[in-house]
């Protein structure tokens, strides 16, 4: 039962640190490269359990060393609201802003208000392990995308004439939006093989 736990939270890992480099953080490739016998090895006790605790870390944005986030992993099963209130002492010690949690069930409807309660102060995600298995950015059925700045979305808005409200949307709840840590209002380009011109992009707003 312990290795088949070491072997989900060595996917889980894995994943976490490519979501991170995806949004701009550094982060190791030793991390996102390392294989199961050397993440049991780093991670794994005597007993061939993983203390989570040893899995959580904080990295800056490659862009903005101010911008820092801390993903956190939870030991417990349902979230609730005391280990909500670890992660935003642990986010207030290291005065960091942004936080995401990662858990092996779920998550208690009041924890989930401690995220919206927290929202002005704090930007916090919550994944189960179940969501970070897999990378689904790398699943074939997935197109490119590519998360634009505020000045890219204004050059796009005036070179299409367009208003916000006539851009295609994608859903904050989407898994690709929450893969990225999508807000409301930011535009993603999308890039798609098309057999006529070899590539075709197309644009989504978050809502």
């Amino acid at each position: 039962m312990a290795e088949d736990d070491t072997a989900k939270l060595w996917k889980v890992n894995r994943t976490v640190h490519e979501l991170a480099k995806d949004r701009g953080y550094q982060v190791s490739d030793e991390e996102i490269n390392m294989d199961l016998a050397s993440f049991r090895a780093h991670y794994a006790n005597s007993g061939g359990s993983v203390d989570r605790n040893q899995l959580n870390f904080f990295t800056n944005s490659q862009d903005n060393p101010a911008d820092q986030i801390f993903i956190f992993f939870s030991d417990e099963k349902s979230v609730g609201v005391k280990t909500m209130r670890k992660l935003l002492g642990i986010l207030e010690e290291k005065s960091i802003q942004r936080g995401i949690i990662i858990f092996p069930g779920n998550m208690t409807p009041s924890a989930r208000k401690v995220i919206a309660a927290m929202s002005q102060q704090y930007r916090l995600e919550e994944f189960s392990e179940a969501d970070l298995l897999v990378n689904i950015t790398h699943h074939t059925l997935v197109p490119r995308h590519e998360v634009l700045t505020p000045e890219q979305k204004k050059e796009l808005l005036q070179k299409y004439r367009m208003k916000e409200t006539q851009l295609p949307r994608i859903q904050l709840a989407d898994p690709v939006a929450r893969y990225y840590g999508l807000r409301r209002g930011q535009v993603v380009k999308i890039t798609r093989p098309s057999e006529t011109s070899g590539r075709y992009a197309s644009y989504r707003i978050c809502f």
